[in-house]
Order: structure tokens, then C-alpha cells, then sequence
């Protein structure tokens, strides 16, 4: 696909378009899109299939995984697996250890699903970027009929905004439970309108109340917007550094065999990148919710 069918912006945008299902605006009639403008055009509404199906199909991959390490696991004759997931779950308690000061026993097992699958849904990135792409269009040609060009597989869930803010949404949604829960209504609005600026005049009370309410408010939406776009940022600069380079095989092979040495370069340093974005996710989760249990007085 990168060679002279399609130019190279051709090329890119079809790498980085979703397989989009929604509402077709000028048909008025549901189905999948057939183009990067058609999905645009879809809005909000519509659904980003491989997302859903790569970002869930990960995750369930991870649960069987986890459990049959469980179902197996002997005190006497571990087996690699079952040390290779007790070096995860030991690393991820660590970090809950060191970073969440409250007693929940729900906050170990969120860090241990964060990071397995953000680590999982990143590690998709290692993947030859034309690979699935091809096998997809492919198997849209011949068993319907589709032309190759029209048929979207991006296969990196974190690369996805409405994957990335779906999960720091849900932490968000935590956070906000759980400073109810520990410090009251009252209390939550408390901590909101009383800090940082605080004084005994009447006169100035509402002014301080109305800064600290527009300070901690921006302060608490800049969690979730922060955990989403710091992995949705580096995620998509990394694809787009794979399909930039993938560019370079349609060159010659010279380009191609230079294309290919970057290519394993760059994939090397992304092994650290991916690991390191995954566990940036879950510690910051952690932080956030070891904030969300503090009561402060």
C-alpha cells in the first residue's frame, strides 16, 4: 500500500483512519465508512470498531492469561509463566505501596489492570504497521468484495483519544467517588472552595472562595485531561514515526534496507516508551487516588 497505488498522504491517512460504523450523514443510513472524510463526517456518534474490538480483545487475552497462571500456580514447582506474572503483580505492589497511603483494597487490582493493559494495547504498536492493515483489506476484497484502499484497521487502541479519555474518564469518575465518599459533600466542596487562599474576613471570604473554586476545579479537570493526552500524545508521535519510516521501503532499497535499520532502532527505544507510558498511567492513577483519600483538615 505504500508503493505507486497511493501517494504518500494518502498512505498515512489511511493508516491513521479508524474502521469506522455510524450514521452516514448523506445517506441517512447506518454502516461503515468508506473513506477518512466519510468517517469525519460520522460525528461523534460514531463508533470506532477496531479500537473497541483490539482495546477488549486485549484485555480479555490478558484476563485468561492471569487466570490460568492462578489456576496453575505451585509453591513447589512454579513454572516461568508463573514467575513472570509474580514479577508483575510484586512490581505493581510496590508501587501502590509507595505511592497510595490509605487503606482500599480496590486500588492494587485497578494498578495491575491499568498497566497490563495499557502495556498490552501500546505494545501493539510493535507491529509491522502494514501487517494487519493488509491482512484486513484483503480479507475485505475477497470475501466482500471491498476495495483494499476502503478497508481501516488501526490496530493501536492508545493511539485512539476516545480510548484514552474512556479511561481517564473512569479514573476521574473514581476520584470523584471516593472524595465523597471519604470527606462528605461537604467536605468535597470544602476542599474545593477553601484552598489555596484562605481568611477570616467576611468582607473577602466570597472573592477567596470564587478563586479557589476556579484554581482546584481547573486543577481537578486537568487529571483526566492529562492522563488521556500524555498517552494518546506519545502513543500517536510513535505510530506516525512507524509510517513515516514504513514510507521509505517504496523508495528503493537503499531507502528501503536504511528504512529498515531505523525501523529496529526506533522499535528498540519504543519498547521503553510503551513499558514507561503504561506505568506513567497507573502510578499517576494511584497518586490521584491517594489524594482523593486524603482528608485534609
Amino acid at each position: 500500500m505504500a508503493g505507486s497505488e497511493v501517494t504518500s498522504s494518502q498512505y498515512i491517512q489511511h493508516h491513521l483512519t479508524n474502521w469506522t460504523y455510524g450514521l452516514n450523514p448523506e445517506t441517512g443510513e447506518w454502516g461503515f465508512a468508506h473513506s477518512a472524510q466519510e468517517a469525519a463526517a460520522m460525528g461523534f456518534n460514531a463508533i470506532h470498531v477496531d479500537s473497541m474490538m483490539w482495546s477488549i480483545g486485549l484485555i480479555v487475552i490478558a484476563m485468561i492469561f492471569f487466570r490460568g497462571a492462578a489456576k496453575k500456580a505451585s509453591a513447589e514447582t512454579p513454572t516461568g509463566f508463573q514467575n513472570f506474572v509474580e514479577m508483575i503483580v510484586d512490581f505493581v505492589d510496590d508501587a501502590v505501596r509507595g505511592s497510595f497511603t490509605s487503606k482500599n483494597n480496590m486500588v492494587a487490582p485497578l494498578a495491575l489492570t491499568i498497566f497490563v493493559w495499557v502495556f498490552l494495547m501500546n505494545l501493539m504498536d510493535l507491529i509491522p504497521v502494514d501487517l494487519v492493515p493488509w491482512i484486513a483489506g484483503q480479507i475485505g476484497y475477497y470475501v466482500f468484495g471491498v476495495d483494499p484502499h476502503h478497508v481501516y484497521m488501526k490496530i493501536v487502541p492508545s493511539t485512539d483519544p476516545n480510548v484514552t479519555f474512556a479511561m481517564a474518564i473512569g479514573v476521574f469518575f473514581l476520584i470523584l467517588f471516593y472524595s465523597i465518599k471519604i470527606k462528605g459533600v461537604g467536605g468535597f466542596v470544602g476542599e474545593l472552595t477553601g484552598m489555596p487562599f484562605q481568611t477570616n474576613n467576611m468582607l473577602l471570604k466570597p472573592f477567596t472562595t470564587v478563586i479557589n473554586l476556579v484554581l482546584e476545579g481547573v486543577n481537578l479537570i486537568a487529571k483526566p485531561i492529562s492522563l488521556s493526552l500524555r498517552l494518546f500524545g506519545n502513543m500517536y508521535a510513535g505510530e506516525m514515526i512507524f509510517i513515516l519510516i514504513a514510507l521509505m521501503y517504496s523508495a528503493g532499497w537503499v531507502m528501503g534496507i536504511f528504512g529498515g535499520t531505523l525501523q529496529f532502532v526506533w522499535a528498540v527505544f519504543h519498547i521503553l516508551v510503551i513499558t514507561l507510558q503504561a506505568f506513567i498511567f497507573m502510578t499517576l492513577t494511584i497518586v490521584y487516588l491517594d489524594m482523593a483519600h486524603a482528608d485534609h483538615h
